[in-house]
């Protein structure tokens, strides 16, 4: 199912987003079959050149979810980008929720502003 954000960022950027979009998208799927899944592009932020795809927001609500605490989450969705997370993938926020949670509260926190990194 396509989020807001991600069907926004997919008609801007001509489709589906870049290559690493497109395989954060197939990954995440593959592994968690999630019901939702929002892919947020939030490299241009962080001053990186045009098409960089270094920063990543995702939410991803999942069955798979059910019973495990924040951290145990995010492991799953960093065991399933593991590669990317050695390679181009520099940062990745990672909400991940039950439906349920995502049934009572159906909203995505923005990214967070960037502290700068190299351009100090």
């Amino acid at each position: 199912m396509r989020g807001p954000l991600l069907a926004a960022a997919g008609a801007a950027m001509g489709g589906t987003g870049g290559p690493l979009a497109r395989t954060i998208r197939a990954k995440l799927t593959a592994a968690l079959q999630p019901t939702h899944l929002e892919i947020r592009d939030d490299s241009p932020l962080h001053g990186g050149p045009p098409g960089a795809e270094t920063h990543f927001g995702v939410l991803v609500v999942s069955g798979r979810f059910a019973g495990l605490p924040p951290l145990q989450r995010h492991r799953l969705v960093h065991e399933a980008l593991r590669a990317e997370l050695a390679g181009p993938l520099h940062a990745l926020q990672v909400t991940a929720r039950t439906p349920e949670q995502w049934q009572s509260d159906p909203q995505n926190p923005p990214a967070p502003p960037c502290l700068g990194g190299s351009k100090r």
